[in-house]
C-alpha cells in the first residue's frame, strides 16, 4: 500500500480510514476469483492496515501480509494480533527475493489489492517483482489482484501535475513524480507471461468511486490528495506553496468530480465527490 519510492511513511491508520476506507470493501471480485480455500497458504502483497488479510485467514490455513508502511504494520499487528495463523510484516514489495522470509514455492496463493500500482512504478524493479511472485507460489498456485488500471484516476492525475507546474515544477519533473504505474490489460498480460505465468482472466472496469467522509474530518477530496498525492507535494520546496497546491487540486477537481446540489441539506445516495477508478483485475497461475 504505501509509496515504495518514498522515504517518508505518510500511511497513517488514521489517514487510510478518513481518505481510502472504501478500498477494502470495493474487493468482493478479486476476493471471488482468488477463491480462498480452508488449506490454502496465502501472501498478501501490500496488505496495508490488514482489514482484507483478516478476512482472508477467515477461509484459508495462514495468511502472511506484506507492506511497506510500517505505521500500517503496526495498525495491523495491533488489530489482528490474536489471530492465529496470520502475520504482518514490513517489507518493500519491489524487493520481494531479499525479504527475510522468502521462500520459493512457500504458499499457494498470493493476493494484492490495490497495491501493485504503487509497487510496480519503479521501471528497474517491475519484473522482479513478478518473478519473485512466481517463485514464491507452488506449481498450480494463483496469483489475484486488483490494480488500477490505464486511465485510473485521471482527473485527479492531470490536477495534480497542473498544480505543481504552477508552483515551479517542470512539466517533465512532474510527470517523474508520479508515484504510479497504470498499465493496460494488454501490457498487464504480456508482463505476466513473459514470467512464466499463465493468465487465466482479466478485467478492467470503470468505476466512478465515491469518497469518503468529509474534508472537516480530514477525508473528501483533500483527504484524498494529501494522502495519495503526497509525492507530488513533497516536490515543493515549502509549505505554502504545498498549500496552495492541495486548494488548487481541491478547487479543480470539485468542479468535475461533485455529483447532486451541495445547496441542498439532504444528500441522495449518489451525490457526493466521485473519482473515475479504472480497475484492472487478472487471476494468472504457477504451471504445474
Amino acid at each position: 500500500m504505501a509509496d515504495q519510492h518514498h522515504p517518508k511513511d505518510h500511511w497513517t491508520p488514521e489517514a487510510y480510514l478518513t481518505s481510502a476506507s472504501f478500498v477494502p470493501s470495493l474487493a468482493t471480485t478479486i476476493l471471488e476469483w482468488l477463491n480462498p480455500q480452508p488449506d490454502d497458504i496465502i501472501l498478501d502483497l501490500g496488505c496495508g492496515d490488514g482489514a482484507l488479510t483478516s478476512q482472508l485467514k477467515r477461509r484459508s490455513l495462514s495468511v502472511t501480509g506484506v507492506d511497506a508502511s510500517a505505521n500500517l504494520i503496526t495498525a495491523a499487528k495491533k488489530a489482528h494480533a490474536a489471530i492465529a495463523g496470520l502475520s504482518f510484516h514490513v517489507h518493500d514489495c519491489r524487493y520481494l527475493a531479499r525479504w527475510v522470509n522468502f521462500q520459493e514455492a512457500a504458499y499457494t496463493k498470493v493476493f494484492s489489492n490495490a497495491a501493485l500500482h504503487w509497487i510496480l512504478r519503479d521501471p528497474s524493479s517491475r519484473t522482479s517483482v513478478l518473478r519473485d511472485t512466481y517463485a514464491v507460489l507452488k506449481p498450480g498456485g494463483a496469483f489475484a489482484f486488483e490494480m488500477g488500471g490505464a486511465g485510473n484516476c485521471a482527473e485527479a492525475h492531470t490536477a495534480l501535475m497542473a498544480a505543481v507546474v504552477r508552483q515551479g515544477v517542470s512539466i517533465q519533473d512532474a510527470r517523474e513524480l508520479c508515484p504510479w504505474f497504470f498499465p493496460s490489460e494488454s501490457t498487464m498480460r504480456r508482463m505476466l507471461l513473459d514470467v512464466g505465468f499463465s493468465v487465466e482472466k482479466t478485467e478492467v472496469e470503470y468505476r466512478s468511486t465515491k469518497l469518503t467522509a468529509r474534508e472537516e474530518d480530514g477525508g473528501g477530496i483533500e483527504g484524498w490528495v494529501r494522502l495519495m498525492g503526497a509525492r507530488f507535494l513533497d516536490a515543493l520546496d515549502s509549505e505554502e506553496k504545498r498549500e496552495v497546491a492541495v486548494r488548487e487540486v481541491c478547487e479543480l477537481l470539485k468542479t468535475v468530480i461533485t455529483h447532486g446540489d451541495e445547496e441542498e441539506e439532504e444528500e441522495e445516495e449518489d451525490d457526493g465527490m466521485f473519482l473515475g477508478y479504472v480497475r484492472l483485475r487478472v487471476l494468472a497461475r504457477k504451471p504445474i
